[in-house]
């Protein structure tokens, strides 16, 4: 019985090894999930402040080809004042002018305001570009050695799971069952109990299943959360004899 319960003990250890692994490994697929996102949110920035720079670069080009309009049109209107013939006409003519004048004086006023806000913008997108190359470099290395670390965890498992099922082949059939049925639902599935005292929902089990366990070095199953249950002895003893 002690050989059965050391077979059962040792698949066990392997399928505690396993979980391990997993939620050590589950983190890496969120983390690079994060830097992912992180690298997204950098490149959002950067892709918006290139799109402010082009939309500043067609205000620019719209404002050049309105000044260049406005003084076409001035100059074709300085052209007919010698042809107008009454001084109402004239004095409308030339009241026109100036006002275009002042107009485009006024946009080349603002021509000059943004081609000095649009300089500051390229070398502020420049010093970002900069900055996210440099992020990305990092985060693509960060990310790359999550991956590696993953993909380790993953190989380490199915390592194991190739080791798993040469120990259970070495299992009790009925025992394998059972513990494959509690396995699904908890793991530990197999705990031992001390004083009286299942280790797995510390509640005292009866007094006379607990002596059953001592005496006979089997398993059973605890009252309390169903877990398989053993005396710790049964172990302990079997060390003893190696």
């Amino acid at each position: 019985m002690r050989e059965k319960l050391k077979a059962l003990a040792e698949l066990q250890n392997v399928d505690l090894e396993v979980a391990s692994l997993r939620k050590a490994a589950d983190v890496h697929p969120r983390q690079i999930a994060e830097l992912e996102r992180e690298l997204g949110v950098a490149r959002s920035a950067i892709e918006a402040e290139r799109a402010r720079v082009a939309d500043m670069e067609k205000q620019k080009a719209q404002l050049e080809q309105n000044i260049t309009d406005e003084k076409d049109k001035v100059k074709k209107w300085e052209a007919r004042l010698s042809e107008q013939r009454s001084t109402r006409e004239y004095s409308a003519l030339a009241r026109e002018i100036d006002i275009a004048k002042k107009a485009n004086l006024t946009m080349a006023e603002e021509l000059t305001e943004l081609t000095k806000q649009l300089g500051g913008a390229r070398e502020a997108i420049k010093g970002k570009e900069s900055d996210f190359a440099t992020k990305q470099q990092g985060l693509a290395g960060r990310m790359t050695e999550l991956r590696g670390k993953l993909g380790e965890a993953e190989s380490q498992v199915k390592g194991l799971e190739g080791r798993r099922s040469d120990v259970a082949a070495g299992v009790d059939a009925t025992l394998l069952r059972r513990y494959e049925v509690v396995r699904k639902k908890k793991l530990p599935a197999m705990v031992g109990v001390v004083a009286g005292t299942c280790q797995g929902c510390n509640m005292n089990v009866p007094p006379q299943l607990y002596n059953q366990l001592r005496t006979g070095l089997g398993t059973d199953i605890c009252p309390s959360c169903n877990r398989i249950i053993y005396a710790v002895e049964a172990l302990q003893e079997t060390a003893a004899e190696k």
